[in-house]
């Protein structure tokens, strides 16, 4: 029996968590307070303060999106998974570039390893065409494919290999979901407000524009430089972000 950890449609914001320190991360968690639940630990982060970060956010009951988009052969990030699983992250990914055999032994032992333990199992997506990429980068490492036709090709092929869904730019979004269904994950990234800085981003969206192309869509995310100076809008004492209401 597999233990699956349930992703409600009010988490569907993800604040990305690109600093150094734990003292930056916990200033911006208690600003946001109840309004953001789901925060996205990345590389940079992990990297400089280790799992401490993962368990804390968790200690104050926010869910955690473990993003280190592992990359190697099959055994080995099958291994890294069922390492990270111990942190308590909600969610952890691979590159889909890895290939088919690479995901479906890093499911497989994931599920072993969380029923084994008696815990719940992480969800596990695939990064597609990392939104940094575009056109002309995507033909300079001998792509030939247009980039969303990658994308939903990388997509079936997690979602065949039994990931839980992928990464993939919001322009994208609306294809995966008519090719994979209605119950496959898809996170965004490059969702920022309009005015922030695009960075080395290329396909992005602004929060407005990404719930308007898959309005029931459980994740987005919000980089967390696109925070500074553009007010997140509350609802009443609960505090539910407005998503569609950030400047658009």
């Amino acid at each position: 029996m597999k233990h699956v950890m349930a992703i409600k449609a009010d988490d569907r914001l993800i604040v990305a968590l690109d600093f150094h320190t734990m003292e930056d991360v916990k200033s911006l968690v208690e600003k946001l307070g109840e309004s953001v639940s789901y925060y996205k630990v990345g590389m940079e982060l992990f990297y400089s303060v280790g799992g401490e970060v993962v368990r804390w956010l968790r200690g104050q009951g926010k869910h955690v999106f473990l993003d280190l988009k592992l990359h190697d052969i099959p055994n080995t990030v099958a291994g890294g998974l069922c390492s990270l699983m111990d942190l308590g992250a909600d969610i952890l990914n691979v590159h889909a570039s890895g290939g088919y055999t690479m995901m479906k032994t890093a499911a497989d032992r994931l599920h072993a390893a969380a029923e084994e333990r008696g815990i719940p199992c992480p969800k596990l997506i695939a990064i597609t065409v990392l939104t940094s990429i575009n056109q002309e980068d995507w033909a300079g490492v001998g792509q030939t494919l247009p980039i969303k036709d990658a994308v939903v090709r990388l997509a079936k092929l997690a979602k065949s290999a039994g990931l839980d869904g992928v990464v993939a730019s919001p322009q994208e979004a609306a294809l995966i979901r008519e090719a994979c269904g209605e119950d496959f994950l898809i996170v965004t990234p490059g969702v920022r407000p309009a005015g922030s800085a695009i960075n080395d981003q290329s396909r992005i969206a602004t929060p407005a524009a990404a719930l308007k192309s898959l309005p029931d869509e459980p994740l987005l995310k919000l980089k967390r430089g696109g925070l500074k100076g553009k007010p997140l809008v509350m609802q009443g004492g609960e505090k539910q972000l407005r998503l569609a209401r950030i400047a658009e």
